[in-house]
C-alpha cells in the first residue's frame, strides 16, 4: 500500500466511520469487507439477504465475523425509511413507490447514509455509475451553491500523485460547470494532501489556437479565478505547458504553475476517461476512484471491471471524505 493509503489509514482508523457496501453477494466487496473489519479501520456494512451473503463468504473462503449485514427485506426500521424516502422527494414518490424503490439495494444503502445510520457508501463493482449516482442525487444531493456532482481520479505512483477531473459524470460541461469542476477538485485535492496547482486542460495554450472548444475553457480559467482568487487555477493548456517546465517557460512563462500543475481538469468526460486510462495503463499510474464531489455525504463510484484492493482503497477515502464533511461542519 502506498503512502499515501497508509497516511489515510492512520486518519481514517482514529475514527472508524461506517460504509455501506449494497453489493453484498459480489466476492470482491465481500474480500473487501471482512479485510476492513480485521484492519479495523472502516466498519464496513453489508446489504442483501443475509443468508446468500454468508453462502457466497463460505464458497470464496471469506470470514465475515464482525461485519454486520442488513437484509431491506426484514429492517426493522423501513417504515421509518419509507417516510423519509416520501418526505425527501417531495410528492415525486409516493409510500408504495418508496417501498418498492428501496427493495433496491442502492436506494435502500443510500438512505442509511441520508438518515445518518452510515456515514458513506461504495457501490459499483456490479451496477453501472447510473445505479450509483442516481440515489446520491436524489436523496442525499448537491452542497449548496454545488449545481452538480462530477468524478475524479487520484493518480499515485510510488510518492507522485496528481487530481484528474471530471473522468465520469459530465459528458460535456459548459464553462461554468468546467470552473465549478475545477475548484471542486482543487478542494478535493486539498484532502490527499496536495497544495492544488489546477491546469484547465485544452489543445491549445494560451490562445495558440482559437475555437469554441479553446474559447469554452479559456472562459472557464477566468470564471474559477473570479470566483476562487485564493486557488492557482490556469489555462487554457496543452498537457506538456501544464507539466514540463521547460515547455512551460516557452509556452506560458507568465503562468503562476510554471510546469508544476498537479489538478488537471479536462474538457470533456470524453477526454478526461482517456487521459486518466492512458496513464493508468502506460503510465503505471494506480487510478483511484471514480471519487464523487460535491455531495452532501460521500458516495463513491466503483468501476466493475475493479478487485478487493480497489474496494478496500475506496472505502478508505470515502471514509476520509466523511470525517472532513463532519470536521468542516463543526468548525
Amino acid at each position: 500500500m502506498s503512502n499515501l493509503f497508509t497516511d489515510i489509514k492512520a486518519k481514517v482508523e482514529k475514527h472508524r466511520p461506517t460504509i455501506v457496501l449494497p453489493e453484498g453477494t459480489d466476492e470482491r466487496i465481500l474480500e473487501a469487507a471482512a479485510n476492513l473489519a480485521i484492519d479495523q479501520v472502516v466498519k464496513p456494512l453489508l446489504i442483501g439477504n443475509e443468508t446468500e451473503i454468508k453462502m457466497k463468504a463460505t464458497e470464496n473462503n471469506v470470514n465475515l465475523s464482525g461485519v454486520p449485514i442488513i437484509d431491506p427485506a426484514s429492517y426493522s426500521g423501513i417504515d421509518e425509511m419509507v417516510a423519509a424516502f416520501v418526505e425527501r422527494r417531495k410528492g415525486k414518490e409516493t409510500e408504495e413507490t418508496a417501498r418498492e424503490k428501496l427493495k433496491d439495494v442502492n436506494y435502500f444503502g443510500t438512505m442509511l447514509v441520508y438518515m445518518e445510520k452510515a456515514d458513506g457508501l461504495v457501490s459499483g463493482a456490479a451496477h453501472s455509475t447510473g445505479d450509483t449516482v442516481r440515489p446520491a442525487l436524489q436523496i442525499i444531493k448537491t452542497l449548496p451553491g454545488i449545481q452538480r456532482t462530477s468524478g475524479v481520479f487520484v493518480m499515485v505512483k510510488d510518492e507522485k500523485k496528481f487530481v484528474f477531473g471530471d473522468c465520469a459524470i459530465n459528458i460535456a460541461p459548459t464553462s461554468e460547470e468546467l470552473a465549478e469542476i475545477a475548484i471542486a477538485t482543487a478542494e478535493t485535492a486539498k484532502v490527499f494532501g496536495l497544495d492544488p496547482k489546477v491546469a484547465m486542460l485544452s489543445f491549445s495554450t494560451k490562445g495558440s489556437a482559437s475555437s469554441i472548444e479553446t474559447k469554452k475553457v479559456a472562459e472557464a480559467t477566468k470564471i474559477a479565478q473570479q470566483t476562487r482568487p485564493d486557488l492557482v487555477i490556469d489555462g487554457e493548456f496543452q498537457f506538456d505547458a501544464a507539466f514540463v517546465p521547460a515547455v512551460a517557460q516557452k509556452k506560458a512563462p507568465d503562468s503562476p504553475l510554471q510546469g508544476q500543475a498537479n489538478v488537471f481538469i479536462f474538457p470533456s468526460l470524453e477526454s478526461g476517461n482517456l487521459g486518466y486510462k492512458i496513464a493508468q495503463r502506460l503510465g503505471g499510474y494506480d487510478a483511484i476512484g471514480p471519487i464523487l464531489q460535491g455531495l452532501n455525504k460521500p458516495v463513491n463510484d466503483l468501476s466493475r471491471g475493479c478487485n478487493a484492493a480497489d474496494v478496500y482503497k475506496l472505502s478508505l477515502i470515502t471514509a476520509l471524505q466523511a470525517i472532513n464533511q463532519r470536521e468542516a461542519v463543526t468548525m
